[in-house]
């Protein structure tokens, strides 16, 4: 809440339509394995379902990056298979390899899953003790996965090139498919309002392999989804501010932004800035778009992309982020330089 005593939240105004001529910064999984002290704790506390469902850890991983760096914004540590294993398919991150789900639903029934709606609690805990320690000025983002980019790995079983198990599935049985769509969907709804009550302020829905379909399954697997959802969180959390990042949308983003509600778009890094700022609606909120490789490269050529960044989007609000999530490999020095970037201080 801002008000007279409290700090304006420059992330959350902005998101909500409101100019600043030094735009709010976070980074899409900024809390995670570039940062020394979260491999210390990872190593600490064995995988990383266990670490995602301890609220005490996963509190302490969400807040690293704000005490390092000052960002505006704090995004939940969790994971977009959270939905899926709550629906009750088994969820494991094996070393190397990914996360798999079991049974694959190619080759299941949806009906045949036992649902396991606790699963969930542990985030709502780490929610409400991130909302409780965070810094006053900072907005705190919970996120969900998109229902179609959540369903690719709930029929596949794991994450692939191209989801055309996926895909195929959803072009030889539409209604089999609707319904997964329509499950994840529900649990996504009751998900993120959990999330709004334990304290999260924004809410992020990541459509990472939106960009793998045509544009009629485009609109309705990936828009029509959304627009549900955001209808939903708008009749049931009126205050909850939503952004949609459907990753590689590239022209079908016009569309994305005006037909599903939300109320800020995050720009993946494939997307021209200039390109966005002219055709998207006007005085919509967008995000991004640095991309993670000229972060991980640094020097001027880093300086050189988020100038132009910033130049291209300097007339609508805008927050500054990458187009999609910080690499591992990512050197802290060239985040820090980042900031000072933005911030106008080097």
């Amino acid at each position: 809440m801002e008000g007279p005593d409290r700090p304006v939240k420059r992330l959350l105004s902005t998101l909500r339509g409101e100019r600043h001529a030094i735009p709010p910064l976070w980074l899409m999984r900024q809390a995670g394995r570039y940062l020394p002290e979260y491999r210390a704790l990872r190593a600490e506390k064995g995988g990383f379902l266990a670490l995602a469902t301890d609220p005490v850890a996963a509190a302490e991983v969400t807040l690293q990056p704000i005490r390092r760096f000052g960002f505006d914004g704090a995004i939940l540590f969790s994971d977009i298979l959270m939905v899926p294993w709550a629906l009750g398919q088994a969820l494991t991150f094996g070393a190397g390899e990914g996360p798999r789900l079991t049974p694959p639903l190619v080759d299941h029934a949806l009906s045949a899953l036992e649902r396991v709606p606790e699963r969930l609690e542990p985030v709502y805990a780490t929610v409400q003790a991130v909302a409780a320690a965070l810094p006053a000025d900072t907005t705190f983002l919970g996120f969900a996965g998109s229902p179609w980019t959540v369903a690719t790995y709930m029929v596949a079983g794991a994450g692939s090139k191209d989801q055309g198990e996926t895909r195929r599935f959803a072009y030889n049985d539409p209604q089999a498919f609707a319904a997964i769509i329509d499950a994840i969907m529900d649990c996504t709804v009751t998900y993120l309002v959990a999330q709004a009550d334990a304290g999260v302020e924004a809410v992020q829905l990541f459509d990472s392999w939106a960009g793998s379909l045509s544009p009629a399954q485009f609109e309705r697997w990936v828009i029509a989804p959304n627009a549900a959802i955001v209808a939903r969180l708008k009749t049931l959390r009126p205050g909850l501010v939503v952004i949609g990042f459907p990753k590689g949308a590239g022209g079908k983003l016009p569309a994305y932004a005006r037909e599903t509600g939300v109320d800020a778009l995050g720009l993946d890094e494939t997307v021209d800035p200039v390109w966005a700022h002219a055709n998207l609606p006007e005085g919509m909120p967008v995000q991004g778009n640095l991309d993670p490789l000229a972060l991980i490269a640094g020097g001027v050529e880093l300086d050189r992309a988020v100038d132009d960044i910033l130049a291209a989007l300097a007339d609508r609000p805008h927050v500054f982020n990458l187009g999609h999530g910080i690499l591992p490999d990512t050197p802290v020095a060239h985040v820090e330089r980042l900031i000072a970037r933005v911030r106008r201080m080097g």
